[in-house]
């Protein structure tokens, strides 16, 4: 069951995962760039959120997200923790959203 009933609200965080996707493409090879890093693992939480919340069609049809165990390895260095709080903050903030 979703949380959301503003089927635009759906639509605009779908961009912007999109966008944060496109972005951050190459960012395994780019370890010199916490913030492609941060973005990567943003957008792979907000994916875990909306998944989460029932959108996992919607989902599917904008984006793959990264398998969690690419980056996961690499969360004791800096890089890595850069992706891990971009992923919890791209989760906490697509659940604020979605139910505001």
């Amino acid at each position: 069951m979703s949380i959301v009933s503003d089927p635009e609200l759906l639509n605009q965080l779908l961009r912007l995962l999109t966008e944060l996707t496109e972005e951050s493409d190459g960012y395994l090879e780019r370890e010199d760039d916490s913030q492609l890093w941060y973005n990567r693992g943003y957008a792979n939480g907000m994916a875990a959120a909306l998944t989460a919340l029932g959108h996992s069609e919607a989902l599917a049809r904008t984006v793959a997200p990264d398998p969690y165990d690419r980056a996961r390895d690499q969360q004791h260095l800096p890089w890595g923790k850069a992706y891990e709080h971009g992923r919890e903050m791209g989760q906490r903030e697509t659940y604020e959203v979605m139910s505001s």
